[in-house]
């Protein structure tokens, strides 16, 4: 198993990893480069925790984007919604957005399918994205979707939430 690094990124490697194989690695490396969050969040993302399944470092870079894309949409200022064209039709959908998506991860958390609640929250965070750069959603709504996203993303990426949290 070899591990490569590329200007901060890790290229793309597949195996299987065993113990009988002795091919088992450390993450050492990798929570040093990426951090434990994107490391934890890559173990679920890989498939059913029951099951498993390959390792792929460029799998790792998805969900490391992933984190950042979640990072960037909570530091941003809910006060610069305050002079946007809140639409009613918009709050409606993303508040309906909001409780999908509690239900979804808490569903998938219930049933251990962690790469499902995981999507969810991809999902989520996306659509969070475009209300932003709609600027169609008051104030209130935004900080409302991100004490949700934080709340739901806490079990799985635990230090970043924290952090997150804490700038809130």
């Amino acid at each position: 198993f070899t591990r490569l690094f590329n200007q901060g990124h890790i290229i793309a490697d597949k195996q299987k990893m065993s113990k009988s194989r002795g091919n088992v690695i450390a993450p050492d490396d990798y929570v040093t480069h990426v951090g434990a969050d994107v490391i934890r969040c890559y173990l679920m993302f890989l498939g059913p925790w029951d099951q498993g399944g390959e390792w792929s470092d460029s799998g790792m870079n998805g969900i490391a984007r992933w984190i950042n894309r979640v990072w960037e949409l909570v530091q941003r200022d809910p006060s610069d919604l305050e002079g946007s064209q809140a639409n009613e039709d918009a709050t409606r959908d993303l508040v309906r957005t909001i409780h999908q998506t509690v239900q979804r991860v808490t569903n998938s958390f219930d049933r251990f399918k962690f790469n499902t609640a995981i999507a969810a929250l991809m999902e989520y965070s996306n659509i969070l994205g475009t209300a932003w750069d709609e600027g169609r959603i008051g104030r209130e709504t935004w900080s409302d979707a991100i004490e949700k996203l934080l709340l739901l993303i806490a079990p799985m990426a635990p230090h970043i939430s924290e952090e997150l949290w804490e700038r809130t």
